[in-house]
């Protein structure tokens, strides 16, 4: 699965596939302009930290094209609307690391018609490399999987959060095309439920067996027995190992450190943010309480009742066996193979 992101550069629009309507419906929206791409990013018409910084890179070819029209002034113009695709969503490193890849491309360069061919090619490497690294990923994860293990996952780490094939279930996926037999609980996350409705429609489109399960199921499963193994995805991973991802993550970390459960991450090198030390300070998205207080449109709680709707959990380091990346698989202690990391993807 890699159309979900599409770019149409004759006519500067980019084209993704609405996953709020997922799985009942396949649907595109269309962004022609930036305010399209924030709106998308922020709705979650696009989410997962690598698709969110593929959907920024190409935003910002839309930015250029519509920072035109302020004429003379059309630097300043795009200077702003980069802005308002960089602050779009705060958790998720990717999108600012996409925005700051373009920026730097740009370079302060004059010729508008010179940087919107440098922008869009640097928009699709972009997207190729995401593709190749969750692939890598996969062989490196799907290494760490057996024969017969049934995963955990929690949210959608899959081709749908990234530019394709994805990162927890690219591992999963990595193993599968090992030849190994492999099947997935899927958590159904609360309130998006990006399980029950993203990971379950492309494990179930690629005919890998799948379950949903509630999320306060995780610890009934576990110690019966029915969990071999976890991996998730990431939005962020600080200096010292520390890994932001949907709320709940760092729940069913904590259970699976009780069980004795080995408890992965996958996460490319893009989504490391080696400038935060520590996941206390990495910030924290709070998002509509519609979310919680409506399912399918019809209110579920008492009217005026507040609700907390944090969007993202922190996962200390302690409790990760291991995280996978396109460059290898990562263990403890993190802060100074982390740092590793960071230097060889910036090489």
């Amino acid at each position: 699965m890699e159309d979900h992101i599409r770019f149409d550069a004759e006519n500067c629009a980019l084209l993704l596939l609405d996953q709020r309507k997922l799985p009942l419906v396949e649907e595109t929206f269309v962004c022609r302009t930036v305010e399209d791409v924030v709106f998308a990013l922020q709705t979650m018409v696009v989410r997962g930290a690598p698709a969110i910084g593929v959907s920024a890179a190409y935003g910002c070819c839309i930015a250029l094209r519509q920072a035109l029209t302020a004429g003379a002034y059309w630097m300043n113009e795009l200077g702003r609307l980069l802005n308002l695709l960089a602050q779009a969503r705060p958790t998720a490193v990717n999108l600012a690391w996409a925005v700051g890849e373009m920026r730097t491309a740009w370079g302060g360069a004059h010729d508008p018609r010179l940087l919107a061919g440098v922008w869009l090619a640097l928009a699709r490497k972009i997207q190729a490399d995401d593709i190749a690294a969750n692939k890598a990923m996969g062989r490196f994860g799907g290494a760490l999987l057996n024969d017969g293990d049934t995963v955990m996952t929690h949210c959608n780490a899959g081709a749908l959060a990234t530019a394709g094939y994805g990162t927890a279930l690219g591992v999963i996926r990595g193993a599968v095309d090992m030849g190994k037999r492999i099947a997935v609980i899927a958590n159904e996350t609360r309130p998006f439920l990006q399980g029950a409705r993203l990971t379950a429609y492309e494990l179930h489109k690629d005919g890998i067996p799948v379950t949903v399960a509630c999320d306060n199921a995780c610890s009934l499963l576990m110690r019966r027995g029915l969990v071999d193994k976890v991996v998730v995805g990431a939005d962020r991973i600080v200096a010292n190992g520390d890994v932001a991802n949907k709320i709940g993550t760092s729940g069913v970390a904590i259970l699976a450190r009780h069980y004795g459960i080995p408890f992965y991450v996958a996460a490319p090198s893009s989504t490391f943010d080696l400038d935060t030390a520590d996941g206390g300070l990495i910030p924290i998205e709070e998002r509509t309480p519609l979310e919680v207080t409506h399912v399918g449109g019809a209110r579920i709680t008492p009217d005026q009742v507040p609700v907390f709707n944090f969007a993202f959990d922190v996962t200390e380091s302690a409790l990760i066996t291991g995280i996978i990346t396109e460059l290898g698989v990562l263990y403890p202690p993190y802060t100074s193979i982390a740092a590793t990391i960071g230097q060889r993807a910036c090489t």
